[in-house]
């Protein structure tokens, strides 16, 4: 895995309309990461919150939510992307969100979920016989809910794309842009 499969690969992303969630005690990391990163390739990202209100990640740095589940309709984007943190938590126990994720799905677009998110995808209930992974401390919930958990740097399943931690970042990413770009992508 040195060097990354996906690393060299630079997408376009113009076009491409991407939620990425945000509720109080995200990891910085994997929110800013994708955000900029998304828009530096030519995205439209769109911060969606429980609220259209400003949170705080766990390190204290805030972040605007532009946009609440109710003010947007899953048939307007790419894909959504759920950072990790503790934020998963909060975020589970709102309906529209879980809604949001579960509609852009069954869309079979992508969903990108890295650290806790997988427990966003878990009560989204969208989770259930796919290849996935996430931070060690989700593993049991994870694999309950009926993942076939692999502990790699990022596990691609058709539009699923999962991660453990920011250390993954570099490989998350790449992935994400791949399969927004239509591309098959190959086990790392």
């Amino acid at each position: 895995m040195e060097g990354g499969k996906y690393m060299t690969h630079h997408h376009d992303m113009s076009g491409k309309r991407i939620v990425i969630l945000a509720a109080d005690l995200y990891e910085d990391q994997e929110l800013w990461y994708p955000y900029y990163r998304l828009q530096e390739a030519g995205a439209d990202v769109t911060l969606v919150g429980p609220e259209a209100t400003t949170y705080t990640s766990k390190h204290g740095y805030p972040v605007t939510a532009e946009r609440t589940p109710d003010e947007v309709k899953a048939a307007d984007f790419d894909g959504v992307i759920v950072p990790g943190g503790y934020a998963p938590d909060k975020l589970r126990r709102y309906d529209g969100i879980l809604n949001l994720v579960r509609e852009i799905n069954d869309q079979d677009k992508l969903v990108g979920a890295i650290c806790h998110a997988g427990w966003v995808l878990i009560s989204a209930g969208i989770v259930g016989g796919k290849e996935a992974t996430c931070y060690h401390a989700i593993v049991d919930d994870m694999k309950n809910a009926g993942v076939q958990y692999r502990d790699e740097p990022v596990v691609v399943d058709g539009n699923l794309v999962t991660s453990r931690s920011p250390a993954d970042l570099p490989y998350f990413l790449p992935a994400i842009m791949a399969v927004l770009a239509g591309e098959e992508v190959a086990a790392v």
